[in-house]
């Protein structure tokens, strides 16, 4: 039940954004939006309010706003009918139309994180050396060290910041190392032997090679408010963030060194919200802002038939001043799509495949 309520409100929300950037910027120039649809396929309900009909379709993968002037039989007419499409707007305020939807997208992520800020704070790192985790068959575990500890000294030294303990194991040589811990308000020692291990980035790429023991810091947190200029700062920087780790991850998926079944869909993404709404709604939160941030990343793409695809036609005609030959632009599409539907048929059997492995 966790799972479908908040996949439906996520990706329902994301999308309800992402359209509703297209058609604010659309009225702004004038242009009459016909159809404005959260999902696809058949209408479940909806209203016609004005001149535009809003409506719920069946499959909430998606949603798509209608603009008069979009098809070819749209574009002749009388001259106050021609004001009001979008085929007849300049060319930089149909770019800005189609851009408003990912820009929306980003922005939203901002505000997300703002009010997150605002009224919780910004998240810090604790600086402690709590052990968080044990790995299996480490050093460490091996000697005996467990989730909780907290360690207290290294060969005699102090160690007062986890960096400390990093520096100690790191410059230790290989030698056996002597870690004095607190458990649960008693003293413990324990002889470590480290062993050569390979340090690996987000990506799974590597990094170095260096002496470890096999253990990660404990996850503490604390909550520090900076006012609004500063979470308005951090909700910027956080959503930055979130940018260059979506664009690096899709350069490091066409280099191979993310592997392709890694790449998930729409019920990978119902799983993952559905923990994180178990795990909080300030998880859900986060995990929402990157969400949106994939989704405007990823409409921006080159791709026909996505955002992106319609940026470059659109840039094209700017520079010669005239649109793309009509049989061109089918031809894109076309291919467009074909790319899309390969890609959506691939996720949905890595997401299954995950189900049943």
């Amino acid at each position: 039940m966790h799972t479908i309520f908040s996949f439906i409100l996520v990706l329902g929300l994301l999308i309800f954004v992402h359209e509703l950037g297209h058609f604010i910027v659309a009225k702004l120039f004038r242009v009459r939006v016909l159809k404005f649809s959260l999902g696809f396929g058949p209408r479940l309900f909806g209203r016609v309010v004005g001149e535009t009909e809003y409506v719920v379709s069946a499959f909430p993968l998606g949603g798509f706003v209608k603009m008069f002037g979009e098809n070819p039989d749209e574009q002749e007419g009388a001259a106050s009918e021609r004001e009001r499409s979008f085929a007849h707007k300049k060319v930089w305020q149909r770019f800005l139309i189609i851009l408003a939807g990912p820009v929306f997208n980003l922005a939203f992520s901002v505000f997300l994180f703002f009010l997150v800020f605002t009224f919780i704070g910004v998240p810090t790192a604790v600086d402690t050396t709590r052990i968080g985790r044990v790995n299996a068959e480490s050093p460490a575990a091996r000697a005996g060290l467990e989730s909780g500890d907290v360690i207290m000294q290294i060969n005699g030294q102090p160690t007062l910041s986890w960096l400390n303990v990093l520096e100690a194991v790191k410059g230790s040589g290989g030698e056996p190392i002597r870690v004095t811990v607190d458990r649960q308000g008693g003293e413990l020692e324990f002889l470590v032997q480290p062993a050569i291990d390979t340090v690996k980035n987000l990506f799974g790429e590597e990094v170095e090679q260096r002496h470890m023991i096999g253990i990660a810091k404990a996850e503490e947190l604390t909550y520090e408010r900076g006012g609004l200029f500063g979470s308005l700062r951090d909700a910027l920087l956080q959503t930055w963030t979130y940018i260059s780790l979506t664009v690096l991850g899709i350069i490091k998926i066409f280099q191979q060194v993310v592997p392709a079944s890694e790449i998930g869909g729409p019920i990978l993404i119902a799983q993952i919200a559905g923990e994180q709404l178990r795990a909080g709604w300030l998880n859900l939160i986060y995990f929402t802002g990157l969400l949106s941030v994939n989704l405007g990343i990823l409409n921006l793409l080159p791709i026909p038939v996505l955002d992106g695809g319609h940026l470059v036609f659109l840039t094209v005609e700017g520079i010669r001043r005239k649109p793309m030959a009509e049989r061109a632009q089918i031809v894109a599409q076309q291919i467009g799509i074909g790319l899309l539907g390969t890609l959506m048929v691939f996720v949905f059997y890595n997401d299954i495949l995950r189900l049943f492995s």
